[in-house]
């Protein structure tokens, strides 16, 4: 059975636009402003880059606007319109549109997954979350396409395969295979790649550069990654303490950085020094 490609969403409105939103969290040493006044925005097909150091507030700004943070210990406020629909004035919503319009690839793709469950069950469920019409083969046919799409060498066996048989690599593209099975119009991806060793991110990250390119998909990217912001990019915005120091074109946040916490991030970035073949010779010879 075909999979169909993702829908693409109207023109008229972006995937995500997001405005003055702020998250306070309620802990035991009183209340933290955790996002302090943020605005932005996604269209379809554009990657959108939230980066910054642990502890910013990016990953709290994408668990906020998918009303994932637990209700009383986070405060929201603001507007954050996913499709039309804001998430902020209408959480009850939120459950018509994760999973649908919107998906979720989580951070550690060890710890996503349920251990005791195969591959395909998990998968099979999302498919049937979108598609309840679908028997169980149907689900199955889906689901194999869905891995032959993420790259997943010999789908119908990894179909009844245990999380713990697979690499880091393989468990990343199941979780971008279960968060395409509800054709959402907007991704949004928390970290997809810390885990991962370079050879292994580079290869996800062209694979979500590749569904983006075949199904006009919008993507909110989160990472403290600099390398993989300047990859995956359209617009960038740099946090630090709840709120943006810098936004702008990929190429101008990277190439040419204005304000000094940016400027910081980027000298922090290894860089490999030139090639002395003398120091090699010596270091051998020892």
């Amino acid at each position: 059975m075909a999979t169909t490609d993702t829908p693409r969403a109207s023109r008229d409105e972006p995937l995500l636009d997001v405005r003055d939103l702020q998250i306070e969290l309620i802990t035991e040493h009183g209340v933290v402003r955790a996002v302090d006044g943020v605005s932005f925005a996604i269209d379809s097909g554009e990657t959108v880059t939230i980066i910054g150091e642990s502890g910013s507030g990016k990953s709290t700004t994408a668990m906020g606007i998918l009303r994932l943070l637990p209700d009383g210990l986070a405060v929201i406020s603001g507007t954050a319109r996913i499709s039309g629909v804001d998430t902020v004035a209408n959480p009850g919503a939120m459950p018509k549109i994760l999973g649908r319009k919107v998906s979720l690839i989580p951070q550690d793709p060890m710890t996503a997954l349920s251990p005791v469950h195969t591959v395909g069950r998990q998968l099979g469920e999302a498919i049937r979350l979108r598609h309840p019409e679908l028997s169980k083969a149907e689900a199955r046919a889906r689901g194999i396409e869905l891995l032959e799409r993420v790259r997943i060498s010999k789908p119908e066996s990894r179909w009844a395969s245990y999380p713990h048989q697979l690499s880091g690599g393989m468990l990343q593209r199941v979780l971008i295979a279960i968060a395409l099975a509800a054709e959402p119009v907007l991704l949004v991806a928390d970290e997809p790649t810390s885990a991962l060793d370079v050879t292994v991110q580079a290869g996800i990250l062209d694979l979500l550069l590749e569904l983006q390119e075949r199904t006009g998909i919008g993507i909110l990217m989160i990472t403290h990654d600099l390398g993989v912001a300047r990859l995956v990019s359209d617009r960038i915005h740099v946090m630090r303490d709840g709120h943006f120091v810098e936004s702008g074109p990929v190429e101008q946040v990277v190439d040419a950085p204005t304000e000094p916490y940016t400027q910081k991030l980027l000298a922090a970035v290894p860089v490999l020094g030139p090639w002395d073949e003398s120091t090699v010779t010596e270091e051998a010879g020892r």
